[in-house]
């Protein structure tokens, strides 16, 4: 009964309680739905960095290009930026006049496709000459990745003469999405007013992405990725190919980094280059190792738990700090900027994890074996285990 419940009933509760929440923000007055939207946002990219990292065994400090790759696509397809072109294909977008507007305006259901096709085509490219290497040698690879793209945006103003990302200025006013079809105004065009749309939008993209999460690890190539991660020259022996299996990991974990920087984009509105720094990429792959590397719902936690320490709690603590300041009378509490700190407390609250539960909050049951495991040689971790 408890697997059942565990398998079961805790998902779909847990789906419910998401669901319901735009209501229960509407009713408390909280106006919590932006910081979800941003939440799940990270969940998507946790989510996709999971694929590489928790199954896969690939230390990957690049992806953050992937989510930005994906913004672009977004704020290409979508916006005036190439004003020089006129072409419409499924937009809503129009002027105050009801014409047209100049540049490419795609639907953004459509966008979304492209995004997760131009991402995976993106990291087909790049991890088809460089997943040869391991270890280290793999890791300084994709942290090059990592800042070569949003490099490449900062100075893509003038890329042999032509203007493909608009430099530190960004690419700005993207197209909204929209569907027509739909009696409700606030569906039919999406606004920053009412931000249910989004919010239920990112949320069928969330669960998408978990039950394809789900299908992968059970899959053929999932025990393929769990072989590689766990010794690939043993895995090669037995007739896994470790390149081309690595290399979809890096593929389909790029798909939903990808989707989840098209989301962003159109979101936001306006896309910079320097919101894709190197800082979002260690902030991820933190979620993922603090989550559990390898569970889906642990990562999901680990995502949640980060997000929530950054957008909330540390604002709130900011808040009491400067009213304990005002009551104290101390100037340096009055003028204090906790947040400013908060990659500081992520790497304490790592090394804490670290130490304490080296295997996440909600562990992989293989990894957590392999880790608890007095003598590995002695391959008895699953038998101590059933035993205890």
């Amino acid at each position: 009964m408890s697997r059942v419940l565990r398998r079961y009933a805790l998902p779909a509760g847990l789906v419910a309680a998401a669901f319901v929440l735009p209501f229960v923000d509407e009713a408390l007055g909280t106006d919590f739905l932006f910081t979800a939207i941003v939440v799940a946002v990270f969940v998507l990219l946790a989510l996709g960095l999971n694929i590489v990292v928790g199954f896969a065994g690939l230390l990957d400090l690049g992806f953050v290009a992937f989510y930005a790759l994906g913004a672009y696509v977004c704020g290409w397809l979508a916006s005036t930026h190439f004003r020089q072109v006129s072409f419409s294909l499924g937009s809503t977008a129009r002027s105050l006049t009801g014409e047209p507007l100049p540049g490419i305006h795609i639907s953004f259901w459509l966008i979304l496709v492209v995004a997760a096709a131009f991402t995976a085509l993106c990291g087909v490219i790049i991890g088809a000459p460089t997943l040869r290497l391991r270890g280290d040698y793999l890791a300084i690879v994709t942290l090059g990745f990592g800042e070569i793209i949003p490099r490449f945006f900062l100075n893509g103003d003038n890329l042999f003469g032509f203007n493909l990302t608009n430099g530190t200025i960004g690419i700005k006013a993207i197209d909204a999405p929209g569907i027509p079809f739909v009696p409700a105004e606030s569906w039919q065009r999406f606004s920053q007013l009412d931000l249910t749309p989004w919010y239920y939008t990112i949320l069928a993209l969330v669960l998408l992405t978990v039950f394809v999460n789900v299908r992968l690890q059970n899959s053929r190539l999932g025990r393929a990725w769990v072989s590689v991660r766990e010794d690939e020259t043993a895995a090669a022996a037995m007739g896994i190919n470790p390149v081309t299996t690595k290399l979809w990991a890096y593929a389909l974990g790029a798909v939903f980094g990808g989707i989840a920087g098209a989301f962003y984009g159109a979101f936001i509105k306006n896309i910079f280059p320097t919101s894709f720094s190197f800082s979002i990429s260690i902030l991820i792959l933190c979620m993922v190792i603090l989550g559990g590397m390898g569970n889906i719902y642990g990562v999901i936690l680990g995502a949640i738990v980060l997000q929530a320490i950054n957008r909330y709690l540390l604002p709130q603590l900011n808040d009491l700090v400067h009213a304990l300041g005002d009551v104290l009378g101390s100037e340096a509490l009055s003028q204090a900027d906790i947040p400013k700190y908060n990659f500081l407390l992520f790497g304490l609250l790592l090394v804490l994890v670290m130490l304490l539960r080296p295997e996440g909050l909600i562990p992989n049951r293989q990894r957590a074996e392999e880790l608890h495991d007095e003598d590995p040689s002695t391959g008895d971790a699953m038998g101590g285990a059933a035993r205890a």
